[in-house]
C-alpha cells in the first residue's frame, strides 16, 4: 500500500498515518517530523531548513527531494509507505512521479484532509508547540493555499483523490478510511476514482465523503 496524505497541519492526517503505518507495518514518512528532528539535532539539513520552518514557509524543494529520495529508496519502503506532508507543491508532485517511475513504484490513492479553519486554529493552539502561535498559523494557512492547494486539482484530474472530513473523532475518521478501502477494493498498484470536492468549502457529499456527526 502506498498513500499520499495532504492537508494543513492539524487536520489529523499525521494521526491517521501513524495508525495505518502500525496496521500495515509500512513506514510513515512525515517530512515535517524529519525536519523538526533535524533542526533539534542541529544537523546540516536542520541548519539549512530552520529559517524556513520558523517563518512558516515551505522548505526549498532541493532539500526535501534529498529526504524523499533517500527514504523511498530505503529497503524499509519497498513493501509500501505513507507520505505525510509531501508533495506540498506541483514541482514536488512532478519530482515524486519521476522518482516513482525510476523505482518502479506507484501510489494507490491520495487523501486530502479537511477541517474548518476555526477548528484547525483551535487544534493547533492546543498542541502547545512553540511555533503554533496565531501569526505562525495564519502564515502556514496562507502558504498552503498558495502552493499546496493546487495539488487538489492536480490529483483530482488524475482520478485518485479522496477528500476526508477530519472534523470528527480519531476513531470515526479511522473507521471511514477503513471503509473506503473495503468499498473500493483498494489493492497495491491500483488507483481508484474519487470525488471532486473543494478543499475549504465542499458543497455536496457522496459515499466517500464523510458527513455524519
Amino acid at each position: 500500500m502506498r498513500l499520499i496524505l495532504l492537508g494543513v497541519p492539524g487536520t489529523g492526517k499525521g494521526t491517521q498515518a501513524a495508525i495505518l503505518s502500525k496496521q500495515w507495518q509500512i513506514p510513515h514518512i512525515s517530512t515535517g517530523e524529519i525536519l523538526r528532528q533535524a533542526i533539534a539535532d542541529k544537523t546540516s539539513l536542520g541548519l539549512k531548513a530552520k529559517a524556513y520552518v520558523e517563518k512558516g514557509d515551505l522548505v526549498p524543494d532541493h532539500l526535501i527531494f534529498h529526504i524523499i529520495r533517500h527514504r523511498l529508496s530505503h529497503s524499509s519502503a519497498q513493501r509500501g509507505w505513507i507520505l505525510d506532508g509531501f508533495p506540498s507543491n506541483l514541482s514536488q508532485a512532478r519530482f515524486l512521479d519521476e522518482l516513482l517511475e525510476t523505482l518502479r513504484h506507484s501510489y494507490n490513492r491520495v487523501f486530502s484532509f479537511y477541517v474548518p479553519i476555526d477548528v484547525l486554529v483551535q487544534r493547533l493552539q492546543q498542541r502547545g508547540r512553540s511555533d503554533d502561535n496565531p501569526e505562525f498559523i495564519c502564515r502556514r494557512l496562507e502558504v498552503y493555499q498558495e502552493q499546496t492547494a493546487p495539488l487538489i486539482q492536480h490529483y483530482r484530474r488524475q482520478g485518485c483523490l479522496t477528500v476526508i472530513n477530519g472534523d470528527r473523532s480519531v476513531e470515526i475518521v479511522s473507521q471511514f478510511l477503513q471503509a473506503s478501502f473495503c468499498e473500493s477494493s483498494l489493492l497495491p498498484n491500483q488507483t481508484t476514482l474519487s470525488v471532486g470536492k473543494k478543499l475549504i468549502t465542499p458543497r455536496k457529499t457522496n459515499s466517500i465523503y464523510m458527513t455524519q456527526k
